[in-house]
């Protein structure tokens, strides 16, 4: 069989490639409005407003957004930046960070709201390019043709679709990855790594997934499985790169599933941290995707480095407990107890992670039963 495979967007990865963005800026325009990440230092985005500047081009920074913005602020940078007659817009920070800028770049040029957005409205033919910038790595979802995104009404998780072309491209530079910088708790870090490696497990063992997303996923494995074998000490931040952007290339080719739609939506309701509530799922998870698919996780034994087992079922069982050892090694909590949820709380928004189109794609039937079991291993 013939394969034609092509990835978008083009991916720049390494240290200090943030100097890229004036050249990558200038491609679509002369005015640039970056929304940053309020957590991040001002001497950061202050360099990128300058690198952009050194290429000739005028900038405006919104620095408003953090992991408790709500995804109404779009329309914000889509006001400010259709009053600026801006050319490309920069999502410059974290995972929220992004997801907004990436609805403000679909919904500028064509005067739909966030609500429109939420509800499926069809925005295909009109947007803002959009460079990312992210600071804590790429996810599933990074360069999917769609998104999860929290309703700001209800707090419950909605399924986005990103339009073809919509990124001008994406800028890795690990020197940002301040996730895993020594000023960060060992556990924090970790927790992004494991909701990495939570991340691509889903994925490998998907029920769309193929040879491409098997190869590329394969190699976020082996990498992110290094990162938190080494523990604490071995975050580095130029491997965590390349394992988010095969996770995010395996995930492009591939599906993710239930888990990383109950991840957003526990993360949606109850604002705990989500690399928090992936860590806490993953152990559950992954009893069932050793069930289903048990040829794949004997291979995430191997990568973990468990003892060889008698079979293949066994190995793939091992699975289970090798990531709760390591979580314990590394301080990671296996469920969310502590933070004292009401099962009641989370049932709309747990009905809701399971009823989008993703976890079809699980590899077994998700019903509400499951859904449910899974919630009260964790809370």
């Amino acid at each position: 069989m013939d394969i034609s495979f092509k990835f978008d967007p083009e991916v720049l990865i390494g240290e200090n490639t943030l100097s890229m963005a004036g050249t990558i800026a200038g491609k679509y325009g002369s005015r640039i409005m970056i929304a940053a990440d309020s957590r991040l230092d001002q001497q950061l985005i202050g360099r990128l407003k300058e690198v952009l500047e050194d290429s000739a081009l005028s900038a405006i920074v919104f620095a408003g957004l953090d992991d408790g913005s709500s995804v109404d602020m779009a329309e914000k940078i889509v006001e400010l930046s259709n009053a600026s007659h801006c050319d490309l817009l920069i999502g410059f920070g974290g995972e929220k960070t992004q997801i907004i800028t990436r609805m403000a770049a679909i919904m500028a040029p064509s005067k739909t709201s966030v609500f429109d957005l939420l509800e499926g409205k069809n925005t295909q033919d009109k947007f803002l390019p959009f460079l990312a910038i992210p600071t804590e790595g790429l996810n599933a979802f990074s360069t999917a043709d769609f998104f999860l995104a929290p309703d700001p009404r209800n707090k419950l998780i909605k399924l986005i679709q990103s339009p073809k072309g919509l990124y001008a491209s994406i800028i890795l530079d690990s020197s940002l990855f301040k996730i895993l910088s020594d000023n960060n708790s060992a556990a924090n870090a970790a927790a992004f790594v494991m909701e990495g490696f939570f991340s691509a497990v889903e994925t490998y063992c998907s029920a769309k997934a193929n040879f491409i997303s098997d190869a590329a996923l394969e190699r976020a494995l082996n990498f992110y499985a290094k990162l938190l074998k080494n523990g604490s000490g071995g975050m580095n931040a130029e491997t965590f790169a390349q394992a988010g952007f095969l996770n995010a290339l395996g995930s492009a080719a591939s599906c993710p599933g239930v888990g990383a739609a109950l991840s957003a939506a526990i993360n949606a309701r109850c604002s705990i941290p989500k690399p928090l509530c992936s860590a806490a799922l993953f152990p559950c998870l992954a009893e069932r995707l050793a069930a289903a698919r048990p040829e794949k996780m004997a291979r995430v034994a191997s990568y973990l480095g468990n003892a060889k087992a008698a079979s293949t079922a066994e190995a793939a069982a091992s699975v289970v407990e090798g990531i709760k050892r390591i979580m314990t090694a590394l301080n990671l909590k296996t469920t969310l107890n502590e933070y004292n949820i009401p099962l009641d709380r989370l049932t709309a928004a747990a009905e809701a992670a399971r009823s989008l189109d993703l976890t079809v794609n699980s590899p077994w039937t998700v019903s509400e039963e499951e859904v449910f079991s899974i919630l009260k291993q964790i809370l």
